[in-house]
């Protein structure tokens, strides 16, 4: 094992000389890959689908790639060349044999030419956009004193597509849904270990999308380690969380801080409902703000249990906030019919829309909780509506979903405030798949 890895570098630093050798002109991937070493293939575009790829999209799907070449043939988790069709370089980036996207582009041709330490080593790289991602957090004030929940790495936004990592004070949770992110886990987590303050790193597969990736599920279940931290506490805009790591998602949705705290600053002397509230995030907040009173919905009792947990953390007054285990159908189809209405109102349900192929069906969905949430807003009040699916946000249906669900409830709707994920949550504007939440606030008459 040993000898392998001695080989595998020495070619590693054979390649490296050999790509970037001393030129007064800069060196080009097209230099660095011709003629590529023994063991390198090169996946070949068809012609006319590289300006996409060449753009930044670092998805290269099956449909885009006319042949490849290299024997024997890459295996899944393979570093390859990316040509057009007139085979040059455009980049280079990690195979797939059976994923629908077959190449996840790590670097492009000029980012080679600009810096070459990083050419053909995934290793090298993952240190250097993990410390990207660090600086960037920092230069946005995460972590402070008042918020030390954030997102590190946001998979294609931090040019890492398929890697998740969330920060929970000193705990790294790290959410895997690539099969090259599985096969650098070792080399993921010494990284993660880096990050300043950072004590414990969780390891949670997506084991659903993995197993769209090729990989044996079960045998990523094995190695899941039967012990492990389950409970944090964390602190965002000077609320204090009690979070469970065994959770939904990596635990904590910090996507909705910002949204969290706007709620805060309209909430004084307002009755708020908060339907599907988790953990309690948006009623904290809105107890924070001074609301008169809270009531938060959810059927999870673990999630209930932790938000009840949370109230005494920040020493709210429990007569002001109540949160119950009750479905949010049901329980607005009751106020409806006793006639009951609050001042605010937040509906953020699961994803509804996971893929593009169950879209339709879940417009209708949206379209009624949204009907049902906008006649147990008071008139006058304020709807704040969210979804966390990304083919929705993706559509642009959203608004007119919204205004389906006025014309049905009788209501008029006003949107007065638009907003998604928050800003630890980067999107690459070549890969607009990336955006997945939808936040809108609207005035209800």
């Amino acid at each position: 094992m040993m000898m392998n890895l001695q080989n595998l570098h020495s070619r590693a630093v054979r390649l490296t000389s050999l790509c970037f050798s001393a030129s007064s002109a800069p060196l080009t991937l097209q230099d660095v890959a011709s003629p590529h070493p023994k063991g390198i293939a090169k996946v070949v575009l068809k012609k006319g689908k590289t300006q996409l790829f060449k753009d930044g999209n670092p998805m290269v799907y099956s449909g885009a790639v006319d042949r490849i070449i290299g024997r024997p043939p890459p295996k899944t988790g393979d570093v390859v060349v990316v040509a057009d069709g007139m085979e040059k370089c455009i980049g280079w980036g990690v195979y797939n044999s059976v994923s629908m996207f077959c190449v996840r582009l790590m670097q492009l041709e000029d980012e080679v030419s600009g810096d070459r330490s990083c050419a053909f080593n995934v290793e090298k790289l993952l240190e250097k956009r993990i410390e990207a991602s660090v600086e960037l957090r920092r230069n946005l004030g995460m972590p402070s004193v008042s918020t030390n929940a954030y997102r590190l790495i946001n998979s294609e936004g931090d040019r890492l597509s398929g890697l998740v990592v969330d920060i929970f004070g000193d705990v790294a949770v790290i959410a895997s849904s690539a099969a090259w992110v599985e096969k650098y886990k070792l080399e993921i987590e010494s990284c993660t270990r880096k990050v300043y303050g950072v004590n414990h790193v969780i390891w949670r597969p997506s084991f659903e999308i993995l197993k769209e990736e090729g990989l044996d599920v079960s045998e990523l279940k094995d190695v899941q380690p039967s012990s492990r931290l389950e409970r944090t506490k964390v602190v965002e805009n000077g609320i204090a969380y009690a979070i469970s790591l065994d959770g939904q998602k990596t635990g904590f949705y910090a996507d909705q801080r910002e949204n969290r705290c706007f709620i805060s600053t309209i909430s004084h002397g307002k009755r708020v409902l908060d339907l599907c509230c988790y953990s309690g995030g948006f009623s904290l907040n809105a107890a924070k703000g001074a609301a008169l009173e809270v009531t938060g919905v959810d059927t999870s009792l673990p999630a209930l249990e932790l938000a009840r947990e949370n109230v005494g953390l920040n020493r709210l007054d429990p007569d002001k906030i109540t949160f119950l285990r009750k479905d949010i159908t049901e329980f607005m189809k009751d106020a409806v019919s006793r006639n009951e209405t609050w001042d605010i109102v937040i509906l953020d349900p699961p994803k509804l829309a996971p893929s593009r192929k169950v879209l339709k069906s879940a417009m209708g969905m949206y379209r009624n909780l949204n009907s049902l949430a906008m006649r147990v807003t008071k008139r006058g009040g304020l709807l704040m509506t969210c979804s966390c699916s990304g083919a929705m946000t993706q559509s642009g249906m959203f608004p007119r979903i919204i205004q389906g669900a006025a014309s049905s409830a009788g209501r008029r709707a006003t949107i007065l405030r638009q907003a998604g994920a928050a800003c630890d949550h980067p999107i690459d504007p070549a890969y607009p798949e990336g955006e997945y939440l939808s936040n809108v606030l609207l005035r209800v008459s």
